[in-house]
C-alpha cells in the first residue's frame, strides 16, 4: 500500500478508537452525573452509590481477560465489534429502572461489553503504527476518555433538562450505532492478518505461556494499584465539587469540562514525550518509564485537595491529577506492545484489565463505606496522590532485567 494511503488508513483507524473511547467513557460518566438526581429522586444512599459501581467493575474486571482471549481468537474487526454491541444495548437498558439494583445489573452488563474497548483499540494501534508512533497512536485515541468526560457534563443536564434522564442512555446507544456502521466499513482485512491465523496464533501463545513472564506482573501491579484513583476521579469528581464548593449542577460543566480539558492535553503529552525520546535515541522502555514518572508527579498535589474549598484551585489541583493519569496511561498500555508478541496483546492488556478492575471495585466499596462513615475524602486523597510513584516504583524493580519482545513493525 502507498506511503500516503497507509497514512490515511492509519488516522482513520485511530479516529474511530478515539470515537469508540470517547463513547466508552461518555457512557460511564452519565452515572456520576445523575447521581445527585437519582440520590434525590430515588433515596439512593452513598452505599448503594457504591454498590452500583462495584458492579460495573466486578463485571469489567471479569470481562477483561475473557474479551483480550476472545479478540486475539477473533481478530480486532468482529472482536470490537461485538465488544460496542454489547455495551450499546446495556447502555439502553439503565431506560428500564430507577433502583440500585436495577442500575447495578445494567451497568454489570455495561462492564461486560466496554472491557473490550481497550483489549481491542491497543492491539489495533500495535497492527498498524509503527513502534516510534504508537505512544503517541495511543495517546490520541486514550485522549477519547477524557472528551467523553468533557461531552458528559455538558450533554447529561441538557437532556435531563429537557427530556428526562432516560434520554442519555438513548443517546449514547443510538452512537455505538453509527460506531458499529462506520467501522465495520472502514476495517481492511487485507491489511491484517486473517481471523483464523490470529486464531491460531492466538492459541499458540496461551495464558500459561505468558503467565511466568516477569514484564506481565510488573504491569498488572501498576495497573492494580493505579487504575482505581482515575475510577476515583472519574466517579466522584462531580459528587465532591457539589459537596465540597456548593457548585449547582447546571453549573458543574465548566470544571469539569476544564478538568478534562487538562487530562486531554496529559494525554497527547504523556504519548508525544516518550515519541520524542525514543527519536533522540532513548530506548523504547526507558522512554515510556520517564514520561510514566513525569505522570506520577503531577498526581501528587491530590494529597492537598481536602484543604482547599475555592473552587479554581480544586480545578487546577485535579485537572494536574487527571492530567498525570491519562500521560501515565498512554505509555503504560503501549509498554505491553514493547513487552509481548503482537498475537499476545490484547490477552496482556485483558490480564491487566483484570486486576485493575478488581482493585477498582474494592475501591469503590470501600470509598463508599469510608464516606458513609467518616463524611471525609482526606484519606482516599491521600492514598492517591502516592499510588503512581509506588506504581512505577514496582514496575521498574520487577521489570529492569526485562529483555524487550522482539515486535515487527507493521508498515502499510
Amino acid at each position: 500500500m502507498a506511503t500516503a494511503a497507509g497514512s490515511r488508513y492509519r488516522w482513520t483507524i485511530c479516529a474511530l478508537l478515539f470515537y469508540a473511547t470517547t463513547l466508552n467513557y461518555l457512557d460511564r460518566q452519565i452515572l456520576s452525573i445523575l447521581a445527585p438526581i437519582l440520590q434525590r429522586d430515588y433515596g439512593w444512599t452513598e452505599a448503594q452509590y457504591g454498590y452500583v459501581i462495584t458492579s460495573f467493575q466486578i463485571a469489567y474486571g471479569i470481562s477483561m481477560a475473557l474479551f483480550g482471549r476472545l479478540i486475539d481468537a477473533l481478530g480486532t474487526r468482529a472482536g470490537y465489534a461485538l465488544s460496542v454491541a454489547v455495551w450499546g444495548l446495556s447502555s439502553l437498558s439503565h431506560t428500564l429502572w430507577s433502583s440500585p439494583a436495577g442500575f447495578a445489573a445494567s451497568r454489570f452488563g455495561l462492564g461486560l461489553g466496554e472491557a473490550g474497548n481497550f483489549p481491542a483499540a491497543i492491539k489495533t494501534v500495535g497492527e498498524v503504527f509503527p513502534q516510534d508512533r504508537r505512544s503517541f497512536a495511543t495517546g490520541v485515541f486514550n485522549s477519547g476518555s477524557n472528551v467523553g468526560a468533557i461531552i458528559a457534563p455538558a450533554l447529561v443536564p441538557w437532556l435531563t433538562a429537557r427530556f428526562g434522564w432516560r434520554s442519555c442512555f438513548r443517546v449514547t446507544a443510538a452512537l455505538g450505532a453509527v460506531w458499529l456502521v462506520l467501522w465495520l466499513a472502514a476495517y481492511d482485512r487485507r491489511c491484517h492478518p486473517p481471523p483464523a491465523r490470529q486464531a491460531a496464533a492466538a492459541r499458540n501463545a496461551g495464558w500459561r505461556d505468558i503467565l511466568p513472564r516477569r514484564e506481565l506482573w510488573g504491569l498488572v501491579l501498576a495497573r492494580f494499584l493505579t487504575d482505581p484513583v482515575w475510577w476515583f476521579l472519574l466517579y466522584w469528581t462531580p459528587k465532591f465539587l457539589v459537596s465540597r464548593t456548593g457548585i449547582d449542577l447546571q453549573k458543574l460543566a465548566l470544571p469539569l469540562v476544564a478538568i478534562y480539558l487538562a487530562a486531554d492535553a496529559g494525554s497527547l503529552f504523556g504519548g508525544w514525550l516518550s515519541s520524542a525520546l525514543m527519536r533522540h535515541g532513548i530506548e523504547a522502555v526507558r522512554a515510556r518509564k520517564f514520561a510514566m514518572l513525569a505522570g506520577a508527579v503531577m498526581v501528587t498535589p491530590l494529597a492537598l485537595v481536602p484543604h482547599v474549598s475555592s473552587l479554581p484551585l480544586l480545578v487546577v489541583l485535579i485537572g494536574s491529577a487527571a492530567a498525570g493519569h491519562q500521560g501515565w496511561a498512554a505509555n503504560i498500555y503501549t509498554l505491553v506492545s514493547d513487552y509481548f508478541q503482537p498475537r499476545e496483546v490484547a490477552s496482556v492488556i485483558g490480564m491487566c484489565g483484570s486486576a485493575a478492575s478488581a482493585s477498582g471495585a474494592a475501591a469503590a466499596t470501600a470509598i463508599g463505606l469510608i464516606l458513609a462513615w467518616t463524611h471525609s475524602y482526606q484519606l482516599i486523597f491521600a492514598g492517591s496522590s502516592v499510588a503512581y510513584l509506588a506504581a512505577l516504583a514496582a514496575l521498574h524493580a520487577i521489570t529492569r532485567r526485562r529483555q524487550v519482545a522482539e515486535t515487527r513493525s507493521h508498515r502499510l
